[in-house]
């Protein structure tokens, strides 16, 4: 008997064992431990953000990535997959529609509560506000974005924020934390008031005008004659 021949008898021994190939190439992947779910229903990594079922919201979940995919997994069961953003790609999102909360499921902070705390600050913060939730697709994508600009309130106080505000949105279509961040830490905001203010006095001043007497009063015209 060949050795081809045996080889070819074994395998017919085990091939009633023997498992299709997986549909994709082995990977390797990492793990990420005690990541974050926040109250939009998403956790971040690598500075983008990737959605899974909103009753999660608030716990801590284990993350396993590979070049092309992200899953989240929550007591060693996989709750989300998502197709994982590249390297260079940042602030994207990944939202599976079905991990969202349903009405009657809203987390405490939700977007009519953030728009009124907004406009009890001032209209330019109610409108960089209204223009965050304008710009993404899913309203709980801008929870986050929202919040972290309204807490610049509780660092900076709330005239300094809506007067940031306001710089801000002469310039930017959808202004975010970073930008009213730079303009108040580097006191932008201050240095754009105390103008504003030098330009009001300068016009308040302009429309003050004495006033003068006619010639008849010094005896000119028909007191001449």
């Amino acid at each position: 008997m060949t050795k081809s021949l045996i080889r070819y008898l074994v395998y017919l021994e085990e091939k009633p064992y023997l498992h299709e190939l997986p549909a994709l190439p082995y990977e390797i992947c990492e793990w990420k431990h005690g990541v974050k779910v926040y109250p939009d229903c998403h956790i971040v990594f690598q500075k983008n953000h990737y959605s899974c079922p909103f009753h999660y919201r608030g716990r801590e979940v284990s993350v396993k990535t590979t070049d092309t995919l992200l899953e989240i997994y929550y007591n060693h069961e996989r709750i989300a997959t998502h197709p994982k953003f590249p390297a260079y790609r940042t602030n994207g999102w990944s939202t599976h529609k079905e991990d969202m909360p349903d009405e009657y499921n809203q987390p405490e902070m939700d977007e009519s509560r953030i728009k009124r705390w907004s406009a009890s600050i001032g209209e330019n913060t109610a409108e960089v506000i209204d223009r965050i939730f304008r710009s993404v697709n899913i309203k709980e994508q801008g929870y986050n974005s929202a919040l972290s600009v309204l807490h610049l309130a509780k660092t900076y106080s709330e005239e300094r924020l809506e007067i940031a505000c306001e710089i801000a949105l002469a310039s930017i279509r959808v202004p975010r934390y970073h930008h009213l961040k730079a303009i108040l830490s580097g006191n932008q905001d201050k240095v754009y008031l105390a103008g504003k203010e030098e330009a009001e006095t300068r016009q308040k001043n302009s429309n003050v005008r004495g006033y003068v007497r006619g010639a008849a009063y010094y005896g000119g015209y028909d007191d001449d004659k």
